[in-house]
């Protein structure tokens, strides 16, 4: 029995949603790590562990579950998502990039901030795929 294929077409809608929904999840998680595990003022005294202001540490965690929202329910996500990439180009300039490339190096290398800041400029250049409370 022959099945019909699904076009291409119909199925590339949804690229940028499991897209958009993945990166979301991301910024979720690393929200929640930092607020319920580490807790705001382990996260800002980490911060300042690394030289930086300790209101930088309660910032991040505020963009990281604003940036979470936004991708998860599709609100102008991929203009939101933009805001992402120097959050994470920060993490590779303060923490990760002394660690070399591979993720898996102790303390982390830069290839996971990197290749999510990449994944969220071609979430900018397809768009915020479907079912999306607000884009343009």
């Amino acid at each position: 029995m022959q099945t019909t294929p699904v076009p291409a077409p119909a199925l590339a809608a949804f690229g940028p949603t499991l897209l958009r929904w993945g990166l979301g999840t991301l910024f979720l998680v690393h929200g929640l790590s930092k607020l319920l595990v580490f807790t705001p003022a382990g996260t800002a005294a980490y911060f300042q562990s690394l030289g930086l202001p300790a209101a930088l540490g309660y910032l991040t965690i505020a963009l990281e579950l604003t940036l979470a929202a936004a991708l998860l329910l599709g609100i102008y996500a991929r203009w939101v998502g933009l805001v992402g990439v120097p959050l994470l180009l920060g993490t590779i300039v303060s923490v990760h990039g002394a660690h070399g490339f591979s993720f898996a190096n102790a303390g982390g290398g830069w290839e996971y901030p990197a290749f999510w800041a990449l994944a969220l400029l071609v979430l900018f250049c397809i768009g915020d795929g479907k079912w999306t409370l607000a884009s343009r």
